[in-house]
């Protein structure tokens, strides 16, 4: 971390002119953690921003604890690239979801180690894309911004020596920090033959064939043959892949209680069948192959390690007292080219085939083979070490850009194809408040580090008469940079403690963070949530919105919140004419904001107030230049709000879908008002008007 100037009142070289001569700056920060993004920590003077009396909103105070937004990121790796989760799975980086719990690391002990980590958010956009090939075959396709860790520490995909990019990037020569993933994984679904393998290495290593004569009762010199089939397993997966496996060859088999549990053994269920065409069929089935496939082998790997493996203290054994059921894990094995040692037999001529290469041959393994029981798949608490050959041999190029994705997590990091990964962020978008056109609004952000202690004092205060406060009206308070400083927590709890209702309004999935201590300030004040979704396109979305979280994600929060036990309302704002206000666009976002649980919808045409109006304009013309005539018809010279005809023509159109959705508690936003107009043109597109709607300050 980099610290720049200590002193109160000191001009401070690198921050932002209005802020240099500020004697309540306390430092400028920049960390790794928060690649690009500078953070001015200023001791705030005044907590509660009163809202001027000429505005038509419909609270009087608020609370900002940012000013700009560290919502703008650089999103990262390719949607593709597999994520270690918490549980021993590995799941692309498209499924990874808020509220998951992946594999990132913590240092302890004067040592890194795994551990779990929280998926706060999950954010999406289009950057261009580097191919980074390490010396054990793994591959990944990220972002030029984004951060491996190697054994000099974090560096970017790309950078310079100096200039305006310097910054630790990586090289040929670096070694990254992690397992790898090696070759790409051979294809190991679950095909005929991998479920052969499995029942193979499951059923001979675990379960019970047994084929008998027995004496029939009261009927001396009479036999009958049985025929019993049995598997008994105290790890539900692996017993109901088992079942799931024989039922698709053919034999039904029944579920049973094996054995209670009890303070020292886990309980036991089991599955059987006693039919002589069951125990015959999987006296086929568990054949050994003459001639058996990488994908049977697989199998068999998986199976055996269900039934007869450990993975504990760092060491994966698979221990078998029939020494062809070790020589078959030995070969197959080395089907895939791991290394392997057979230790043994002890005294009851138990023999264990044990894996080296530590972490790196771990994971592999179980990429390879698959096993059922997530328990034994588990690398939490282990050192993190560097096994494979996991040196930079290339960084290219691609020549394009693609779709990347990054998650934010609890521990600010992850690993992705087997390397420690970090978060990272640095997209511009706009300006605003007192920060300079571009960078500076996403670059460099004032975080009042003291807002809760100075809130507590003012809401103390005989004068407080303890009217309503709305969070997020300004900045968002859940922006990224909260996972950092933890402001909402202090703020929460000093307007709960002083009996202050408050209402929330963000676009951030961070918001999850806090559900639980926003349901015990529930219990003493009134607390509104509501959720900024405006645009239902991912495309769109992505273009216009970079740094957020996708639509999604944010949907996914709305259900959070219904399930905290939490009311929810969806802010649809802005619509914007010609791109969202489309009767199907509409549609789709209210069908999915019920869907999501959303209590109500509340909605505005866009508006285009101040600097933000030529920040828009320069997008438009980027992104949609067909568009521009239209707009600057609605929104000519100073004029903020979309004409009057406009925004009646939208009322006359979402209103009934409003309720048809059982949303029509939602309005249109206190600021334009509901103004119908019979001019209106129902079912064409939105009227394009000559005049020029007057200019309101929100």
């Amino acid at each position: 971390m980099r610290w720049n100037g200590q002193e109160l009142g000191v001009e401070q070289q690198g921050t932002l002119p209005g802020l240099a001569r500020l004697n309540n700056l306390v430092r400028s920060v920049q960390t790794p953690e928060f690649a690009g993004l500078t953070f001015h920590e200023v001791l705030a003077k005044s907590a509660l921003n009163r809202v001027p009396g000429q505005s038509y909103v419909p609270f009087g105070w608020t609370i900002n604890p940012y000013r700009g937004c560290s919502h703008a990121c650089v999103y990262c790796l390719d949607p593709s690239t597999r994520i270690t989760m918490a549980d021993g799975s590995v799941r692309a980086l498209r499924d990874v979801e808020p509220g998951d719990t992946v594999v990132g690391t913590v240092a302890r002990d004067g040592y890194r180690r795994y551990a779990p980590s929280k998926v706060l958010a999950k954010w999406s956009t289009r950057k261009r894309a580097y191919r980074i090939t390490l010396a054990d075959g793994t591959t990944l396709v990220a972002s030029g911004d984004h951060r491996f860790l190697t054994e000099r520490g974090w560096k970017h995909v790309t950078g310079a020596m100096q200039g305006a990019n310097r910054r630790p990037y990586l090289t040929t020569g670096n070694s990254l920090i992690g397992f790898g993933s090696g070759t790409p994984r051979p294809d190991v679904e679950p095909t005929e033959e991998y479920r052969l393998g499995y029942l193979t290495g499951m059923i001979r290593g675990d379960g019970m064939l047994l084929e008998r004569d027995y004496p029939r009762t009261g009927r001396p010199g009479q036999s009958y043959r049985a025929y019993r089939f049995r598997l008994a397993l105290a790890d539900a997966e692996a017993l109901d892949r088992s079942r799931e496996y024989l039922l698709g060859f053919g034999v039904a088999t029944s579920t049973f209680e094996f054995s209670t549990g009890s303070t020292t053994r886990r309980p036991m269920r089991a599955i059987r069948t006693s039919r002589r065409a069951d125990h015959s069929r999987i006296t086929e089935l568990i054949e050994w192959p003459a001639d058996s496939s990488g994908a049977w082998h697989a199998g068999f790997l998986a199976g055996i390690f269900d039934a007869e493996g450990s993975n504990s203290r760092g060491t994966l054994r698979i221990s078998n007292n029939d020494i062809r059921m070790i020589d078959a894990t030995v070969t197959s094995l080395e089907t895939f080219g791991f290394d392997a040692v057979v230790e043994g037999p002890a005294t009851n001529g138990v023999r264990s085939v044990r894996l080296r290469g530590g972490v790196a041959a771990r994971q592999r393994f179980f990429e390879i083979a698959d096993p059922a029981i997530l328990r034994k798949r588990s690398i939490l608490g282990a050192m993190v070490k560097t096994h494979a050959d996991l040196r930079v041999v290339a960084v290219e190029p691609l020549g394009t850009e693609i779709e990347m994705l990054d998650i934010t997590t609890s521990t600010e990091d992850f690993v992705a194809n087997g390397v420690v990964s970090h978060n990272c962020f640095a997209r511009p978008t706009h300006e605003y408040l007192d920060l300079s056109a571009g960078n500076d609004f996403d670059r460099e952000l004032v975080v009042k580090v003291n807002v809760a202690e100075v809130l507590r004092r003012e809401l103390a205060r005989p004068s407080w008469r303890h009217e309503p406060v709305a969070l997020g009206t300004n900045t968002d308070p859940y922006q990224r940079a909260e996972g950092r400083y933890a402001l909402m927590p202090g703020i929460i709890e000093a307007l709960a403690g002083s009996g202050t209702p408050f209402s929330v309004l963000t676009k951030g999935t961070l918001l999850r963070r806090d559900l639980p201590l926003l349901a015990g300030a529930r219990e003493h004040v009134s607390v509104d949530l509501a959720m900024s979704i405006a645009v239902y396109d991912d495309e769109l979305q992505r273009s216009i919105e970079p740094g957020t979280p996708t639509t999604a994600a944010r949907l996914a929060t709305v259900r959070a919140v219904r399930d905290a036990g939490f009311d929810c309302t969806v802010f649809l704002m802005p619509i914007l004419p010609f791109l969202t206000d489309t009767r199907a666009h509409l549609d789709d976002a209210l069908r999915r904001a019920k869907e999501a649980g959303a209590t109500s919808v509340v909605y505005s045409a866009l508006h285009l107030r101040g600097s933000v109006k030529p920040w828009f304009f320069a997008w438009l013309a980027r992104e949609h230049p067909e568009l521009v005539p239209k707009y600057r018809a609605m929104f000519p010279g100073t004029a903020a709000y979309a004409p009057k005809e406009y925004r009646a023509w939208l009322a006359e159109r979402i209103r009934p879908l409003m309720r048809a959705h059982r949303l029509e508690r939602g309005r249109e936003d206190v600021v334009t008002g509901g103004v119908r107009s019979r001019a209106a043109d129902r079912s064409s597109g939105p009227p394009v008007v000559e005049a020029a709607a007057p200019a309101m300050l929100f």
